[in-house]
């Protein structure tokens, strides 16, 4: 009797696999709403990478040498040209509040409208401090960045110079 049932237990098993209904499923919340909310806010980002890896070739196609990424320095610019005392950040729209796409997200509204204001915020602090130390700092937006065809001219002129 009990083979049987182990038998019919591994049917039942091995056809829902089949179906993928075990993947379907919503998993019970082991944690509350409040404590999952905690550790979302609390995981960063690494980087933009796309964005970077576009703003690279961008970089490459002009020749232009001479600039690091990861370089320890206040606000941590994308890319930094240290003998030059420039530095380029690569702001992604949605994060920085750039309304070329116009995406707002639907749910903890006033949420997300605090955060936002917060990174503007920052970033404004960041962008007054370095040109204090005397670095010239260049923010691009991503959606610049990944059209080229409409570079800002701030951009363009910087890129002829660095290329002499």
């Amino acid at each position: 009797h009990l083979k049987k049932q182990i038998k019919k237990l591994f049917s039942k098993i091995s056809a829902s696999i089949k179906l993928g209904s075990l993947f379907t499923r919503k998993m019970p919340e082991r944690i509350s709403k409040l404590k999952r909310s905690q550790i979302m806010r609390a995981v960063k980002s690494k980087r933009n990478i796309s964005t970077e890896l576009a703003l690279i070739e961008i970089l490459k196609t002009f020749k232009i040498r001479g600039w690091r990424r990861n370089y320890i320095l206040f606000g941590s610019p994308d890319f930094v040209f240290p003998k030059k005392k420039i530095v380029i950040f690569a702001d992604g729209c949605f994060w920085h509040g750039h309304k070329c796409r116009n995406t707002k997200p639907a749910s903890n509204i006033e949420y997300w409208n605090d955060k936002l204001k917060r990174n503007k915020k920052r970033d404004r602090l960041v962008t007054k401090e370095l040109i204090s130390r005397g670095w010239q700092v260049i923010r691009i937006w991503e959606c610049t960045i990944k059209s080229k065809s409409k570079l800002p001219s701030k951009l363009v002129r910087f890129l002829s110079e660095l290329q002499k």
